[in-house]
């Protein structure tokens, strides 16, 4: 048996080793909200210096046990905040990060550029970025959104679930072909101040007018391949095959429905179980789980694994290329995750399975780290170039 046929867990020591040298940069982290809806941000309740298992999907022992060396907190607010409910909503997240990195300096370290990151990995620190998901949290006001960058967030989701009045989104119905005219202005704003524009979410449409407007990378933050599940979150191949020519990363997510196409009925149905007892199908407290809980004692839920994961980075590095991929779990912004990544700490696990199936030392540290940070990068430079050219739009509606 040669080293790659050894068996995923068998390879884990190589995969903590190469962790140690180029660890993960996450696209995407659910945990400022669930401080928010579990303890009301008060981090003496939840202490995630201290293990969390049980409680949430993330805490710093086992970010540390995972190897992840750059972390995109998501600001995220639900699309059903709307107008100034939804900016006040994204600033106390974007408070509660900066709580979070003041508590924990021996271990987060705030992080606005890709030589924050070199620096921080230098460090042993884990950088801490931010990412906004969806574009109702700039309340149709690109001085908003020039706000939220000023105050550390790199880049921004332009929809979550909803479409909005300049986005369809990938699970709403459609109003505008993609995006408006005003769209194309928040794109184009973004460039100008070098915040990555997050195509995770947003309807096919959406992600072809962005990929053609933009003169920056654009990422998607936590979205896996179509053509391995068929779900609308996904990236269908045409679009992943004009990622070279962007210099973009698409960041494949660890949600099962979103993965696993067994697990796409299941998780309607489960969501519905959710809705008829009174709860937000993305409710993730105690009280829901144990709805879920019940639910699949009653009809068992289908499994994803790390081997799940793998088949789309697979697909998605045959058809993006090998510098246009990277990692965005998605952990504590969903109710299950897959067998093996079933918290931060399981990224050794994945890199593991990758190992088997012959990924390179090399192209394995861009998957987790160098795709990433260039995409920052270059989006950098190209804000750089533009502040020469363009001055700050007023656009509205």
């Amino acid at each position: 048996m040669s080293a790659e046929q050894r068996p995923a867990e068998q390879r884990l020591p190589e995969a903590r080793e190469l962790l140690a040298g180029h660890p993960v940069v996450d696209g995407h982290n659910d945990l400022p909200w669930a401080l928010r809806e579990r303890a009301r941000y008060d981090l003496d309740r939840l202490d995630i210096g201290a293990d969390q298992r049980g409680t949430l999907h993330t805490d710093i022992p086992r970010l540390r046990a995972g190897g992840v060396g750059a972390q995109f907190w998501s600001v995220y607010v639900r699309s059903d905040y709307a107008g100034d409910t939804a900016v006040s909503a994204t600033l106390e997240q974007i408070d509660a990060v900066d709580q979070l990195i003041a508590r924990y300096p021996e271990t987060l370290a705030r992080a606005l550029t890709a030589d924050d990151m070199e620096t921080a990995r230098a460090e042993g620190r884990i950088a801490s970025l931010m990412g906004a998901e969806g574009g109702h949290s700039i309340n149709n006001s690109l001085a908003t959104l020039r706000a939220l960058h000023r105050l550390g967030v790199r880049y921004m989701t332009l929809t979550h679930n909803d479409t909005i009045d300049w986005a369809d989104s990938a699970t709403d119905e459609p109003r505008h072909g993609g995006l408006t005219d005003f769209g194309r202005e928040v794109v184009r704003e973004m460039n100008r101040v070098g915040m990555l524009v997050d195509l995770s979410h947003v309807a096919e449409t959406t992600m072809r007018d962005a990929i053609e407007v933009s003169t920056a990378p654009v990422i998607f933050s936590h979205s896996s391949a179509r053509a391995v599940c068929d779900h609308p979150r996904n990236v269908p191949d045409d679009v992943l095959a004009l990622l070279p020519a962007n210099g973009g990363v698409a960041m494949a997510t660890f949600v099962p429905k979103f993965i696993l196409p067994e697990a796409v009925e299941w998780t309607l149905a489960a969501d519905e179980n959710l809705r008829g007892n009174g709860f937000h199908h993305l409710d993730t407290s105690p009280e829901a789980m144990a709805l879920h809980r019940a639910f699949e004692a009653e009809r068992p839920r289908p499994v994803a694994t790390a081997a799940t994961v793998a088949d789309h980075l697979d697909h998605m590095r045959e058809v993006a290329g090998v510098d246009h991929i990277g990692i965005g779990g998605d952990y504590d912004g969903t109710a299950f995750t897959p067998s093996g990544l079933d918290d931060v700490s399981g990224y050794p696990n994945l890199i593991a399975e990758l190992l088997t199936r012959g990924w390179s030392r090399a192209d394995l540290a861009k998957l987790t780290w160098s795709n990433a940070v260039r995409a920052l990068r270059d989006a950098e430079a190209v804000a750089r170039d533009l502040s020469t050219s363009r001055r700050p739009s007023n656009a509205v509606i």
